[in-house]
């Protein structure tokens, strides 16, 4: 098969890259150049701009595009047009954040889509999620019937440059007491990056169309498994001390990036508490298997004992606070 990805050395485009090669397709990369020109020596690659440079794409063909990453619908309804002409599928990866609310646990692909307040190409939190919605909607209206929408969950694994799953195995290896937010039954989810590549790739090679949700099947995991997870890989002197949702809003410890994997289940945040419960079903229907969590927390510690310990983190918290609103918590009981 010729695969056209767009995107193709960072995370996701970089697990999607070494799998295709892996399969002996034939793997052209369109990317500015500005990362990853050590990889994938055997892949072609074609340097350029999705933002006015898809010139460079126009007089070739391939049997497939994979987009991965598409964030204005502008610009995505340009690299679908042009794939248009040039391929006969083409794969968009977006996201969960596209409803209008994810109040409910086992949301199926058919809930309702979130929509800009006004027209803006401006990515941030509030604005992601319906800009990824029109994106699709470009994807649809350039190649009706020939386009694979992927909704992935939390993306982890190695590699993964948000932090937003590494932080705990990271934190579990560092020893001692670990902060750990809320009820250790949560339910949580996410998708490893590798069992997404594969899968993207095989529906791709079936020129498979719909809309999915790419997640580990709700209800597989809590907080608490995950947890434990991330402590028999680490250090055996670690100990996980659970601290209420109440008392961490108290002290305005910040959901998601310095708590990865919590989403207080109080009222403000009562619109996201099924983010990380959705329904799988439909994908698992479709051949989406997902790895154990103690083999992600295993390589994605494998790989972060890699990384020089001069990078900065991006998400968690930091070790003083850390000690501190564990003290606090202790004080209160």
């Amino acid at each position: 098969m010729d695969l056209l990805i767009l995107g193709g050395t960072q995370f996701v485009g970089r697990h999607l890259t070494e799998t295709a090669l892996n399969r002996g397709h034939r793997v052209h990369l369109f990317h500015r150049g500005r990362t990853g020109s050590d990889l994938f020596p055997h892949a072609t690659r074609i340097y350029g701009d999705r933002d006015g440079g898809l010139d460079a794409l126009r007089g070739h063909r391939w049997d497939a595009v994979i987009d991965t990453c598409g964030y204005v619908p502008r610009l995505v309804g340009d690299a679908a047009r042009v794939a248009a002409d040039s391929s006969d599928h083409y794969t968009f990866i977006s996201t969960l954040s596209v409803y209008a609310s994810l109040a409910e646990y086992g949301q199926d692909e058919s809930a309702p889509l979130g929509q800009l307040a006004e027209e803006t190409e401006e990515v941030n939190g509030e604005t992601y999620g319906p800009l990824k919605v029109a994106c699709e909607g470009e994807v649809e209206h350039a190649m009706p019937g020939r386009n694979l929408i992927v909704r992935p969950g939390l993306i982890v694994g190695p590699h993964d440059p948000t932090d937003r799953f590494s932080y705990w195995p990271h934190r579990f290896n560092r020893g001692g007491k670990v902060l750990a937010p809320g009820r250790p039954d949560r339910p949580v989810q996410w998708i490893d990056v590798r069992d997404l590549a594969e899968w993207i790739v095989d529906m791709t090679e079936q020129k498979q169309t719909g809309i999915f949700h790419a997640v580990v099947p709700e209800g597989t995991y809590t907080m608490g498994d995950f947890l434990h997870a991330c402590a028999q890989a680490g250090r055996s002197d670690t100990t996980p001390v659970w601290v209420s949702d109440s008392f961490l809003m108290e002290q305005n410890v910040h959901p998601w990036m310095e708590l990865p994997l919590w989403i207080p289940e109080d009222e403000t945040h009562q619109s996201h508490r099924g983010l990380l419960a959705v329904s799988g079903k439909k994908a698992a229907v479709a051949g989406l298997t997902c790895r154990p969590v103690e083999e992600t927390v295993h390589d994605t510690l494998a790989w972060l004992r890699e990384r020089p310990n001069s990078q900065e983190w991006k998400a968690g918290l930091n070790p003083e606070k850390e000690k501190r609103l564990l003290q606090l918590w202790q004080e209160s009981l």
